[in-house]
């Protein structure tokens, strides 16, 4: 399957994750962003060094400044499950914006078309990097990376596109 790209529709998608009142919820990814300006990040695994030094805490510095200019929602999904989800989030007690999603089966991952084979590092199917603008549902801005690199990605990658 192609990678999802700029024009694209998003798939829907159940996804999971904890709640302010810590209850596990699945929620639809399509009612997180139908008639929203959103952006939906991946990153490769949770508490992994590039992701959890650079591409996560990016996103919720710069969560204030990409509120103020439109964005509704910040999503952050990765190929974890919900409980490992929860912990990582709980490692940055300043965010306030990002949303740490579980998306434990790759189910998402392959409907949007960003799975990595890290099976060879023992990691499974994990997610590709990326980072995409997403307005009522279609993709605007699709900033996907090669690999493990992270070139493309990042919160400032998406400012500079808005």
């Amino acid at each position: 399957m192609a990678p999802i790209a700029v024009g694209d529709s998003i798939p829907d998608g159940t996804l999971a994750h904890f709640d302010e009142d810590d209850q596990l919820q699945q929620v639809s990814v399509h009612s997180l962003s139908a008639g929203k300006k959103v952006i939906l990040f991946g990153v490769p695994g949770a508490f992994t060094p590039t992701c959890s030094m650079k591409h996560v805490p990016g996103f919720i510095e710069h969560a204030e400044e990409l509120k103020s200019k439109g964005i509704d929602e910040i999503l952050l999904i990765s190929v974890n499950d919900p409980f490992v989800m929860k912990a990582w989030g709980k490692t940055y007690p300043d965010n306030k914006h990002v949303k740490f999603l579980a998306d434990g089966s790759a189910t998402y991952t392959h409907a949007l078309g960003l799975e990595l084979d890290l099976g060879e590092k023992g990691l499974g199917t994990r997610s590709r990097r990326f980072a995409l603008l997403v307005d009522d549902l279609k993709v605007k801005v699709a900033n996907i990376e090669s690999g493990g690199e992270f070139t493309v990605s990042s919160a400032e990658d998406i400012i500079k596109a808005l």
